[in-house]
């Protein structure tokens, strides 16, 4: 656990009542560090110092990783924060110092406390940085069945605590890096062990430990996502395109804009804003001057590039007919939309609402959400393509090959089972 003065409220606190809370116990602000504002480690001496002090400390290791999502092409990571019970906390500049292995070897066997790793652990591992076992606040609050599950929101909740957000989403490229920005990122890691332990007590009584435990194995050991089929496909407002040709047109503005964006590291959203692709795919403007006139790409930055813009938009408009993308989406091996069910296999739509039912009705019963008792895409492909024979152990198969841990298939299979032998 952090030392007491962690907990304590900062020479400017005041006990500030939550608005939402009612009736709600005092939040207390946390304004300051327990150690203050330790300095940006960005050589490798002082990286040397904090593997040292890290790898002598006591107990489980606090981590958070800050990223420039909005600003930077890509999920790269932009500060590491760790703290350590005789450690102190870390703040490491993974951009002067992009090799962090030999901080995660120290730590081999200790464990990592996060709040929703699987957003920091791709990044992390980008540095060197793997965990040898994790505990994820979030998962934790989630599977308590807590309303809000943001880490300012779950620290008030089970520690009384204040831990202001209001940098969370700002451009953590910049350097140098602000006090302000370093100060709550200090903070964010300051009381992290110490709702670890609240919340491992409180699912130990709830009998969820166990449960708990394979949801973070699960998260630490998952796969790099696979590469999207089509990411262009993602562009908001591609709903209203609806012929191939202006989709090609949307995929050749999309490609390209990704590729001026790495090339600048830049957002590919402030290159050029999805809604200006989906203008430009309606519009299908023959010229630059045609081109500007909508107000899409009216801005300054975009003008100077509507040669670039134009040049994508002519290359889709001169494909030939065989080269345009599908209307209909890439191939995949997932169900249809739900939607379609009744039409396309009435069965196969009542076994998802019997299905569905079961499942929300477990989701009541242990205060789980849904989504974490059983992926929904999982439950949509057992009702989908079900097994010969849809008794327990046929349906348990099914969700382990679908990558369902060991408690979800406990909890879930049997009462699938008993939801579809009743539809019979």
């Amino acid at each position: 656990m952090h030392d007491t003065a962690a907990t304590t409220p900062g020479p400017d606190a005041v006990e500030a009542p939550d608005p939402a809370a009612g009736d709600q116990p005092t939040v207390i602000p946390l304004t300051e560090p327990a150690d203050g504002i330790p300095p940006v480690v960005d050589t490798p001496e002082a990286l040397a110092a904090v593997v040292e002090a890290f790898g002598a400390g006591t107990g489980p290791v606090a981590v958070d990783a800050e990223r420039a999502s909005g600003y930077r092409y890509g999920q790269r990571t932009y500060l590491v924060q760790l703290r350590r019970e005789g450690a102190g906390t870390a703040l490491i500049d993974p951009s002067a110092l992009p090799d962090l292995s030999a901080l995660s070897e120290a730590l081999v066997g200790v464990e990592w406390v996060l709040h929703a790793a699987s957003q920091d652990l791709p990044g992390l591992v980008e540095q060197g940085m793997r965990p040898s076992r994790i505990f994820d606040t979030e998962l934790g609050a989630r599977l308590l069945g807590l309303e809000r599950v943001g880490l300012a929101a779950v620290v008030a909740e089970m520690l009384g605590l204040g831990l202001a957000k209001e940098h969370s989403a700002v451009d953590w490229s910049t350097r140098p890096l602000p006090t302000e920005w370093l100060r709550y990122a200090a903070l964010d890691v300051e009381v992290l062990v110490e709702l670890r332990t609240v919340l491992a007590e409180r699912l130990a009584v709830a009998g969820k430990a166990e449960w708990a435990a394979q949801e973070f194995e699960a998260v630490r050991t998952a796969p790099p996502a696979p590469p999207r089929v089509e990411p262009w496909r993602r562009v908001s407002g591609l709903h209203a395109i609806r012929d191939a040709r202006r989709l090609a047109v949307v995929r050749e503005l999309w490609q390209t804009r990704d590729t001026n964006a790495r090339q600048r590291d830049i957002s590919p959203g402030r290159v050029l804003p999805d809604h200006a692709i989906v203008a430009a795919a309606q519009a299908l403007p023959r010229a630059v001057p045609q081109l500007t006139a909508l107000p899409a790409f009216a801005g300054k930055g975009t003008r100077r590039r509507a040669t670039l813009w134009q040049s994508a938009i002519d290359r889709g408009l001169a494909l030939p007919e065989s080269e345009l993308p599908s209307v209909r989406g890439p191939k995949s091996d997932a169900p249809p939309p739900p939607r379609a069910w009744a039409d396309r296999d009435p069965a196969a739509a009542a076994r998802l609402s019997a299905a569905r039912e079961a499942v929300t009705a477990l989701s009541v019963e242990h205060s789980v959400p849904v989504e974490n008792l059983l992926q929904p895409d999982l439950l949509r492909r057992l009702c989908w393509s079900p097994p010969p024979t849809l008794d327990e152990a046929s349906i348990a198969g099914v969700l382990e090959a679908g990558g369902a841990r060991a408690w979800q298939v406990g909890l879930v299979a049997p009462r699938l089972a008993e939801a579809f032998a009743a539809g019979r």
